[in-house]
This record gives C-alpha cells, structure tokens and sequence, in this order.
C-alpha cells in the first residue's frame, strides 16, 4: 500500500510484534461499530495484538481494565448496534499535559503504538497533538521513574489514524462522515410520518436537526423531502426574509399544497449572527399567516437506532484502510484521515482537514457566506445549488419551446420519482413543456404522454415504487409507432430512467436513428435499478434502498439464529446475475460467504464453507449466515445449497432458507436515492438542454453523434455522460452485467471479516492525498 513498501508483501504477517489500541471518543455516531469491528478482525488478521481502550481518551488517561485485549469473538455481534460499544467519553484530563502523560505510560507499559482514533475534528486533534508531544512525554516519564530507557526505546514514535464518525458531516475533505447517513435515515422516517399529520390538517411543520456549525443534515433533508425553506449556518437568510418566507408559504398554498415544511439546522443564523430558532418561525408564521404551525426537534433521535447499510460498509471500508495506513507508517508519515471520495478510499492529512474544517467556521463568524459553502466542499455545494432550484417555481419569462419527455423502464425501484420530479421542475426552469410518457415503450408506442407540471410532481420525492408506470418492453418492436408519436407530440428530447432494459433500449434507439429521422434527438439514460447492473454507472438509484432492506431483514434473521444457536441461514437475494447486492449487504450483515455469478465457484468451494461453519460451531458464535445471488449458478440453486448445508451439517447445525424476493423493489426510498434521484434528474435536464442547443439546425433539431445519447452515471467521484456506443465494448449483453465492476476489489474484505484465510491484494494502495488547495481570490 505504501510506496516504500513491495507489493509482495504476505498481509497476514504485516502486525506481527506490532499492537494496535482503537477508542471511540467525542459524541456518538452509528457505525462506529462497524469500523471498531473491522479494525480488530483486520488487526487480528495481519498477526498484530489489538486492544479495546474503553470510555474514549477516558479509558487511555485511567488505563488498568480500560485497556483491554480484544479477541475475534468479541467483536461479534455488534455490527447492527448503533453508539458504540466500547464507550465514548469527553475526557477533562486527557487535555491536560499531566493527563497525557498518563495515558502515554499506559501505552508503554503494553508496548501499544499504533492508535487508532474513532471521532469528530475535536477527537483527532487532540490525537495528533499526543503525538506531537509523544519524545516529550515519553522523556518525563524516563525522568520521573515511570518507565525504562529501553521501554522508552523501545516505543519511541506513535503512529496515529483517524476515522471520523459524526453525524453532523461537518469535518471536510471526506464526502461522508461515519454516522451521517443513519442519521439522515432517523429524520427521514420522521419527515415522512409528520407529512402524513400535516396534509390530514393543512399544516406548517417546523422541524429543528442536529449539526452543530454544520448545515448538511438541514440540506440534505430539505432536499429529500422537498421542503418549503431551510436554514442552514452556512448561508444565512437576507435581510427581510420573514417577508420573503410568508411570501413563499402563503403562494405554495395557493398553489393547493396542504402542507408546508421549514427545515431548521440548530446553528441556524441570521446575516447579523443572531440565532434563528424553531420557536421564532413558528411565532412569524402563526402571527402573519394564521397557519396551524407546529414544531418538532428531533435531539437525539439522530443518534440513536441501528446504522444504515452504508454506515456500516463505510465504517468496515474504512477500519480495513485504517490498520494498513498505520502498519504502513513511517515516523515521517503525517497523522492521517481515512475517508471515501465518491467510492474510492482515500488517506487525508488529519491537520490539513482540521485546517479547512476551522476555515469554515472563520469564514461564517466573517460574513464570508460564499466561501463557507465552497470550503465545506464540493458535494455539499452541489447540494446547496440543486435544492435552491428546486424547492421553489421561479420559471423564466421567455418559454423554450422545447418538448421533453420521461419515461420508467424495466422492473420499478425506489427513487426513481424522485429522479422524475427534479428532472420535471429542472425542465419547467429552462422554459421547457415536460411530457410524462405512461408505461414504458409501450405508452410512448401507444401515446399514452400527457403533459406534466411543477405541481403534479409535489411530494414525489418519498414515493417508492414508479408513479409513471413501468414496462419491461424493449422499443426495437415499435420504432414505427414511437418516431410517430415522437413526431406527433413534437418530443425534442428524452428522458429514460430505468434499469439495464433502458440502457438496451437508448442503444436501440440510437441505432434506429439510421432509418427513422424522428429520433435524431437529444437522449439520456438515468440508471435506477435494485440490481445496479448498468454499464456506466457505479450506482443505480434503487440499489441504496434494496440494500438497507436486505441488511434489516438479514439482521433479525441473524438475531433468531442467535438465540435458538447451531444455526446457518441461507438468504437468496436479487440482482439477475449482478452480485452487487448479495457482496454489498454480505459485508453490512456480517455474512460468513455471498455467493455470486461473477465469482466462479465449485463443489470444493462450497466443502470449503460448510468445514469454516463446522469450525465456528465450536467458538461462542455459534450462527452462520449465507447470502446466494438468485443467478449465481443455474445447477448450484438455493435449494441445492440448502439441502448440502443440511446433509453435511447434520448433528452439527441445521439449516433455513429465506428467499427475499419482490420487496426489495418497494418501499420508501433511503435518503441516498432520493438525494441521487434528485441530483440525477437535474443534472440530465441541464445537460440536454445544453445539447438542444448544439443540435439546433436549420429552425430544426438534429441529433445523430454518439455523444448526443448518453447514460448520465456516477464514476469514481464525479457524475459524468458516457455515450450509450462506447459502453458497449464494457457489457456482457446475456448476463446484463458490465464487464468490469468496481465492488469486486472489496469482496475479500468480507472474506476477511469473516475469518477466511484468504490474501489481501496490498499492491492498491490509497496515497496521502491534500486537501489545501490554493485559494481563489475569494480566500484569505
């Protein structure tokens, strides 16, 4: 991983003599667990000693039964468990020079160091002055008698990483925070039930979050709940906004909305620094408007419940990055971050981040409201713009004359009328009339398109499932009757969100355009499927909620293995012949094996699983949990695998089988999808628009090169346009799959996570990235 180290080196030796202590410190974060969990069973993996420090910095100052060895076993379970079991504490003496020198004693003594730091900006920055300050320390001690010269010795340099877990999302250059997407998941669910209260009794909701100095949990939420306004730290309101929000309010009824939500963050300010608060609004609204207004604040509730499928898998990804960058480190190493951008897990330098983070808070107590929003990074800024095109109908004077229209494809998934509605209002902004086409091909190849407005989309954003109706039908059948109506209804452009049926049909399309002038028109492909099986994208909208079903399902199933114990669930997931699924929800549930399609596998394969389950039978975990691909093999069925489980595990364990089937299609879409679908709508809209204006020709429009029909996908870190040809030469047409897909370099962390003895490829190695980067003439 590290450029001084060979490739070749054997990563089950990497710890060997070496101890690795990891705390949780600061508030608490779901997931935490998660990365506490990783960080052992790797540590343990490497052949390196791993210690629990209980009660955070606490437990490092007290020492004694604090710092505790951790075994494999013990680590179990806890997975699905939101806060952290090792305990948390804000520790008084640890800040302190006295204190400090307690806990480097306590170090010594066990010859621990490498440490691993699980918290917020506060947390790590005190990690990072520990070890700024460890040669002091550890020469005080010398002098007062406390250790050897050759203890001393012995541990002369503390390496040190960091994860941050916090909900707030508030430590920049890391995309998400450990914590942050549980706790999105907690206001969500309370969002949608207070929107079902509030239209039963033409309501004003006021609903306060968490985040300290940081506005992203506001954002977001506003954002996927389609709120009427949002407060955040980060830009406050302009003066005379109480005229301005009444203004708002009072057209959006008008307008026949039932129900108005005002999102708060509880750092909310106004331009002159004075809070703004939940009470306050609620105040102006009732007292200028009259409207039954009721506020809710959410506290703790954002901490707590179980982590999300993406809290847990970020917090798994990041304990296995973490054990390697401090097995990896040098004296001359900076203390680091580990951190995901886009998907990719990348190592920070801790104080650099800590820079940027206390650059924000600068830049708000300044006034400097522009920049705050770009310091706080580039998906945050994203986010901010998105949400304030959206949320209110602000249509230009001119009209475009522009016809565009949606339409779902294949199976329906949840956050795909999320897509629908931001591309729908991203539409009426330009000036376009917006076409909704019925059921798929079908509908466009029967003329089932009606025209649909800024209203008819209201509160779409929640909504599983698709409102527009969807079809399996390819359009190669029907091109006669859909250039028809594409001439009939003067379609210029096409907006197809669907799974890997719509990438087929654009690609049929685009071949069509040969012999049918009609469709000469600008097109894009918006991937949304559970399978997450489209070339081009690394995500699918749908595939975050299929993923969080699974996870739960799988969790309770875990629960009753556990308490009737000896045993083995066999869980037969979706994805046609995409293992994403089955790998993905494998590593949030804590499955012993997931078998799939694109990892081949054998009757030794299978003997091999069944003896790892009889071996664990006899340590105190005594449960197992398999995860089968519905098409990961067309001999090895579900059943098959059910009846050898059963037959070898005879006296042993017994078996079950679950088949989770269509419910991972439904459901409220998770917070992901509906901010992906948001995101994903607009940006389509922009995009074709751009597009209408190079294929403009002659008073007509003429669209026939590659790039004029894409798949608008997220890869890596960016969301880009690939054209449907070029994808091609990457798709496996009979099994529906892209050739080359991302999630497989992390299936041997689950592998490891689940005690098999299996090499971890150490060669891809995430650098030390930074995150500084030269100011533009709004810095300082």
């Amino acid at each position: 991983m590290s450029k001084t180290q060979p490739p070749t080196t054997d990563p089950t030796k990497m710890g060997l003599g070496r101890s690795i202590a990891v705390l949780t410190s600061g508030g608490d974060a779901q997931g935490m667990n998660a990365a506490v969990r990783a960080t052992v069973r790797v540590g343990l993996y490497t052949g390196a000693k791993v210690y629990f420090v209980h009660e955070g910095y606490q437990g490092l100052v007290d020492g004694a039964d604090n710092i505790r060895l951790a075994t494999w076993e013990s680590v179990s379970m806890m997975l699905q468990l939101g806060g952290t079991v090792i305990g948390s504490a804000r520790s008084k003496d640890f800040r302190t020079r006295e204190g400090r020198m307690k806990a480097a004693g306590n170090l010594v003594k066990l010859g621990i160091t490498n440490l691993c730091v699980i918290g917020g900006d506060g947390s790590l920055t005190g990690a990072n002055e520990f070890r700024t300050e460890w040669s002091g320390l550890l020469a005080d001690l010398v002098k007062a008698g406390k250790i050897t010269n050759e203890e001393a010795k012995k541990s002369s340099h503390l390496n040190i990483v960091g994860m941050v877990g916090s909900i707030d999302n508030d430590f920049c250059g890391t995309d998400m925070t450990i914590g942050t997407d549980s706790a999105l998941h907690r206001i969500i669910e309370v969002v949608d039930a207070i929107t079902t209260t509030a239209q039963s009794h033409q309501r004003t909701f006021i609903l306060e979050v968490m985040g300290r100095h940081c506005g992203y949990l506001a954002l977001v939420t506003a954002q996927a709940c389609g709120a009427d306004w949002v407060f955040i730290p980060e830009m406050p309101p302009d003066e005379g906004w109480e005229d301005h929000l009444c203004r708002r309010l009072a057209n959006q009824r008008a307008r026949g909305s039932r129900l108005n939500v005002i999102i708060v963050a509880e750092g909310a300010m106004s331009r002159a620094g004075q809070p703004i608060t939940s009470e306050q609004i609620k105040k102006l609204v009732t007292d200028r408007l009259g409207f039954d207004t009721r506020t809710t604040v959410l506290g703790h509730v954002q901490r707590g419940g179980t982590p999300s499928a993406f809290d847990r898998i970020l917090g798994s990804r990041m304990g296995v990055e973490a054990v390697m960058a401090l097995l990896e480190a040098t004296p001359d190493t900076p203390a680091c971050v580990v951190s995901l951008s886009g998907n990719l897990a990348v190592r920070l330098p801790l104080m650099e981040c800590v820079q940027v983070t206390k650059d924000v808070t600068a830049a708000m107590s300044q006034g400097r409201f522009d920049e705050a929003i770009k310091l706080r990074g580039k998906s945050f800024e994203n986010n901010w713009n998105t949400y304030k095109l959206l949320a209110h109908i602000n249509p230009p004077d001119v009209k475009s004359n522009i016809n565009v229209a949606l339409l779902n494809i294949g199976a329906p998934c949840a956050g795909m009328n999320a897509a629908v509605r931001s591309a729908v209002r991203m539409g009426i902004i330009q000036g376009h009339n917006m076409l909704a086409v019925h059921d798929g091909f079908d509908g466009l190849a029967e003329g089932q398109i009606e025209p649909i407005t800024w209203t008819s989309v209201s509160g779409w954003t929640g909504k599983g499932g698709s409102m527009l109706g969807t079809k399996r039908t390819l359009p190669g059948k029907l091109l006669e009757e859909i250039s028809q109506n594409i001439a009939k209804f003067n379609i210029h452009a096409l907006v197809i969100i669907g799974g890997f049926e719509a990438y087929v049909g654009g690609l049929e399309l685009v071949q069509a355009r040969e012999k049918y002038e009609e469709i000469c028109i600008p097109i894009v492909v918006i991937p949304a499927t559970v399978s997450n099986n489209v070339p081009g994208s690394d995500f699918s909208i749908g595939a975050d909620t299929a993923l969080n079903t699974i996870t739960s399902t799988c969790d309770r199933i875990k629960q009753s293995a556990a308490g009737t114990k000896r045993r083995v669930f066999i869980v037969e997931t979706m994805g046609g012949y995409c293992g994403y699924l089955a790998t993905m929800a494998g590593l949030a549930a804590g499955a012993d094996a997931a078998y799939i399609f694109e990892e081949k596998f054998g009757i030794r394969d299978l003997e091999t699983n069944v003896e790892h389950l009889v071996e664990k039978m006899k340590t105190t975990v005594k449960r197992g949990l398999i995860l089968r691909n519905e098409s990961c093999n067309s001999n090895y069925t579900t059943d098959f695998i059910f009846n050898l489980y059963s037959e070898e595990g005879k006296g042993i364990f017994d078996c079950r089988k679950n088949v989770l089937g269509h419910m991972q299609q439904g459901g409220t879409p998770t917070p992901f999808d509906r901010n992906f679908g948001t995101k994903m709508g607009a940006k389509s809209v922009l995009w074709l628009t751009e597009k209408l204006k190079e294929c403009y020709r002659h008073g007509r429009i003429f669209a026939n090169t590659p790039d004029s029909a894409c798949v608008l996908g997220m890869k890596k870190r960016a969301l880009t346009f690939q054209p449907l040809a070029d994808l091609k030469s990457d798709t496996d047409f009979e099994h529906r799959i892209p050739k080359s897909q991302w999630w497989l370099k992390i299936r041997p962390i689950m592998k490891i996570l689940a005690k098999y003895d299996i090499k971890l490829d150490t060669s891809e190695h995430a650098d030390i990235e930074h995150v500084i980067k030269k100011r533009g003439p709004l810095g300082k």
